[in-house]
C-alpha cells in the first residue's frame, strides 16, 4: 500500500515527466543521428574494452581487458579515456556507474568472472573498498546517484541480496513486496532514491520479480509483467521514475518494457529482425537503450514511438559492426542522449560512445523526445560524419501496454551475477 510520501513523490515525478515530454514534442520530428567514438583500450596490449554505462552528464564507464587482469576507466568527449587504479590484491576491476560529482563505483575481483569480488569507489584518482554489511565478505556496486548513494548486492548464490552503500556503511535491503518478494540485486538508483533490480518470489522461486524500492518507504513493490507473462527483471531507472527491463514467463524468453507509476508496463517494440530483447537504461525523457537479438545481438534505441537499430543511426563508413556479432550492446544513455556500450570496431571488441549530431528530417519517425548534445572537442574517433541512410525503425502507435506476440529470448538466471562485473 502506497504512503502519502510516495504518492507525493510520484505526482512530482509525473509532472516533471510531462513537462519534459511536452518540451521535446515541440521539436521537429526527426530521425536520431549519431557520431560514434571508439573509446579504445587503456594500454596498447589490452585485448578488448567494454562500455557499461554513462552518467547524466556524459561520463562513460567500463573496463579494459588484458591478459591476467582488467582495469576500470572513465571516458568523456573532452578528456578522453582515463584508466582508474586497481584495488590492492585484486587485479580485475570494472566501473559500472558514475555521477557528475566525480564519483565512480564498480567491482574489484581476483578473476574476470568475479571471484572474491568487493564493491569499490573511485574518487579524486584513488580507489577504496565500500564498506560491506557486518558479516559479509562479497559484494558489488552497480549504480550511484547524484547524492553519492550506491546500490548493488552482497553475498552470492541463494544468499545474494540487494544492498545500499551510503555514508560510510553498507546495508542489506530488507524491504519486501506485499507478498514477500525480496531483492536479490539492485541494478539502478535515481537521484530521488528509487532503487530497481531483480527480486525473488518466495512463493514461486522460478518467477523473476522486477522489484522497485523508494528509499524511506516501508515496502517495495513490483512492476508486474506484460500480458501473458508473469515476471520481469528491472535494469534501469530515470530521474523521472521510468523503469526499464525485460518481462518474461518465469525465467524464459524476455521482451523489453518501459514502466511508469501512471502508465504501468508498456511493451517496447522489438527492433526489425529480432525476436527477443531487454531494455537496459532510460533517461528522463523516456528514451531507452538495450539489446534485442535473434542470431546476433542488436543494440537498439527507443524514442517513445520508434525502435531503431543503433547500426542504422551511425555513419555507414565508420568501421563499426553493431549488428553481425554477439558482443554488441547498449547499456547506458545520458540526459542528452549519449549512448554507451560495446561493439566491434575494425574487428576488435571495443567500448563506444555515440554522441548525437544534427538530425535530418524524416516524415516517418515522430519521437516523443529529441535528445541533443554539443561536442565541444574536436572528435578523435576514427569515424567521420557523413549523411546516413534512412534508418529502419519499428514504428507503433501510441503505446497501449499490449506487447508484440510472445517470442523466444535468452533465459534469465534466478540468481544472476550482478551486472556487470569482472
Amino acid at each position: 500500500m502506497k504512503t502519502n510520501a510516495r504518492s507525493n513523490l510520484q505526482s512530482i515525478v509525473f509532472i516533471v515527466a510531462l513537462l519534459s515530454v511536452a518540451t521535446f514534442r515541440a521539436a521537429t520530428a526527426t530521425t536520431p543521428q549519431y557520431q560514434i567514438y571508439d573509446i579504445g583500450v587503456i594500454d596498447a596490449g589490452d585485448t578488448a574494452s567494454q562500455g557499461f554505462g554513462v552518467s547524466e552528464g556524459g561520463v562513460a564507464v567500463g573496463r579494459s581487458i588484458r591478459t591476467g587482469g582488467s582495469q576500470a576507466f572513465t571516458w568523456t568527449l573532452n578528456d578522453g579515456l582515463i584508466g582508474l587504479p586497481n584495488l590492492a590484491g585484486r587485479n580485475h576491476a570494472v566501473s559500472n556507474s558514475a555521477n557528475d560529482n566525480g564519483i565512480v563505483v564498480g567491482t574489484a575481483a581476483t578473476t574476470l568472472f568475479g571471484s572474491s569480488r568487493v564493491p569499490v569507489m573511485w574518487q579524486n584518482g584513488a580507489v577504496s573498498q565500500l564498506p560491506l554489511p557486518a558479516g559479509e565478505t562479497l559484494g558489488d556496486a552497480n549504480s550511484v546517484n547524484a547524492a553519492n548513494v550506491a546500490v548493488g548486492s552482497v553475498d552470492g548464490g541463494s544468499l545474494q541480496r540487494g544492498a545500499i552503500y551510503n555514508a560510510g556503511s553498507g546495508t542489506i535491503i530488507t524491504q519486501t513486496t506485499a507478498n514477500g518478494s525480496f531483492f536479490v540485486t539492485a541494478f539502478g538508483i535515481n537521484d530521488s532514491g528509487r532503487v530497481v533490480g531483480q527480486g525473488i518470489d518466495p512463493n514461486n522461486a522460478a518467477r523473476n520479480v522486477g522489484i522497485v524500492y523508494d528509499i524511506g518507504e516501508s515496502l517495495a513493490f513490483e512492476v508486474g509483467a506484460l500480458p501473458g507473462l508473469n515476471g520481469a527483471l528491472a535494469f534501469g531507472v530515470s530521474n523521472t521514475g521510468y523503469v526499464v527491463g525485460s518481462s518474461m514467463l518465469n525465467q524464459g524468453s524476455g521482451l523489453p518494457f518501459i514502466w511508469s507509476d501512471q502508465g504501468g508496463m508498456v511493451a517496447i517494440p522489438l527492433a526489425t529482425g529480432t525476436s527477443q530483447g531487454s531494455a537496459r537504461a532510460v533517461n528522463s525523457a523516456g528514451w531507452v537503450v538495450g539489446n534485442d537479438s535473434s542470431a546476433f545481438s542488436i543494440p537498439f534505441l527507443y524514442d517513445g514511438k520508434n525502435t531503431y537499430r543503433l547500426a542504422d543511426l551511425i555513419p555507414p563508413n565508420s568501421g563499426w559492426d553493431l549488428s553481425m556479432n554477439t558482443s554488441s550492446s547498449a547499456l547506458g544513455i545520458s540526459e542528452d542522449g549519449v549512448i554507451v556500450g560495446t561493439g566491434v570496431h575494425n574487428g576488435e571488441t571495443h567500448a563506444y560512445a555515440m554522441v548525437p549530431v544534427a538530425p535530418s528530417p524524416t516524415p516517418t519517425a515522430t519521437p516523443t523526445a529529441t535528445a541533443t548534445a554539443t561536442a565541444a572537442a574536436t572528435p578523435t574517433a576514427t569515424a567521420t560524419i557523413t549523411p546516413t541512410a534512412t534508418p529502419t525503425a519499428t514504428a507503433t502507435s501510441t503505446p497501449t501496454g499490449e506487447p508484440p506476440p510472445m517470442r523466444n529470448s535468452p533465459t534469465p538466471r534466478a540468481h544472476p551475477i550482478p551486472r556487470p562485473r569482472p
